[in-house]
């Protein structure tokens, strides 16, 4: 089969595209063609050395996608030949087949295409953990929501607003404004801008921040009211600096982290977290960004979008 591999550490041109041996699955696997294969930054901080990575190369990146069940496993009886199925987080995935334990394999429905799963799985369910079980957002809430314009940012506003909440997006440039305010932001702000005036002005303080930057997290607490919360999740401009927890005391705040997979911790997890998420696409509630696709072979391309930081939405890789 084909894949995209890579044999030292760095930026997108040490991406090729290679005949390697097919998978050959465990007794509680299932064998996947893929259709669609979902593109993250965790991909680009592996290429670049920054998170570890078990083996020797040759390494092969991707956790997310979606395709056919070409091959079951002599153990499971739950998934046929020709199944429709996604998942979230199982590696190797850069590549035409992919051995994928039953426990990770979530069931497609008719209506949700392969494209649209590889799209969505792994930000949608992020962005539903955070929004049910971080910080469960209530209506009349003040939602604050960090990189608005980008995959989870998108599905979080979505999801406040679904609830009844009042969100505001910050985002790195006017054009991704309009991703924002067309997922239902009520206001963006730009980070270049004074936006923690901004946002207090139009709050008076929040009741919780959506914090995947990191760097900004002072910024988060110095816009969160009193007995608020900043739910933190991620740290894409940086490391942040160490929290007081005097300051968490006299203010009443809290501060809370998010980690999807200490929630997807089992396949009914998997199942009925994502049947929630595809049933609010399927009903028209959620609306997803059309991706960006490019040929796998073309994965070094696609790295080099990604990290430009110049995309909104999703980047797809289609073997």
């Amino acid at each position: 089969m084909k894949a995209l591999i890579f044999e030292k550490f760095g930026g997108p041109e040490v991406l090729q595209y290679k005949d390697i041996s097919n998978p050959v699955i465990k007794e509680n696997e299932i064998l996947v063609r893929m259709r669609a294969i979902g593109l993250n930054y965790a991909d680009i901080y592996r290429r670049k050395g920054n998170y570890h990575l078990v083996g020797t190369p040759p390494y092969i990146l991707g956790y997310e996608g979606a395709g056919i069940v070409e091959e079951v496993g002599n153990s499971i009886t739950d998934i046929k030949v020709g199944d429709r199925i996604a998942f979230a987080d199982v590696p190797l995935a850069n590549a035409e087949l992919v051995a994928v334990p039953f426990e990770k394999a979530i069931p497609l429905p008719d209506n949700i295409s392969f494209d649209t799963a590889a799209t969505v799985l792994l930000q949608g369910l992020t962005a539903h953990y955070l929004t049910k079980d971080s910080y469960k957002i209530k209506p009349g809430d003040s939602v604050l929501i960090h990189a608005a314009a980008g995959g989870v940012g998108q599905i979080l506003i979505q999801i406040a607003k679904l609830v009844g909440a009042q969100v505001i997006g910050l985002t790195s440039s006017f054009e991704k404004t309009k991703a924002a305010y067309s997922a239902g932001a009520d206001q963006v702000f730009l980070y270049k801008d004074d936006w923690v005036e901004e946002v207090k002005k139009e709050t008076n303080g929040v009741d919780v921040v959506y914090e995947s930057v990191g760097s900004t997290l002072e910024e988060s607490f110095e816009v969160t009211k009193v007995g608020g919360t900043v739910v933190f999740y991620g740290m894409a401009g940086g490391d942040p600096a160490p929290v007081d927890p005097r300051m968490l005391m006299d203010t009443s705040k809290t501060l809370t982290g998010g980690d999807l997979w200490n929630v997807l911790t089992t396949l009914e997890e998997r199942k009925s977290r994502s049947k929630q998420l595809f049933d609010w696409i399927g009903e028209g509630k959620i609306n997803v960004q059309e991706p960006a696709v490019f040929s796998l072979n073309d994965g070094s391309k696609a790295h080099t979008l990604l990290e430009s930081r110049k995309s909104t939405g999703k980047i797809l890789l289609r073997p």
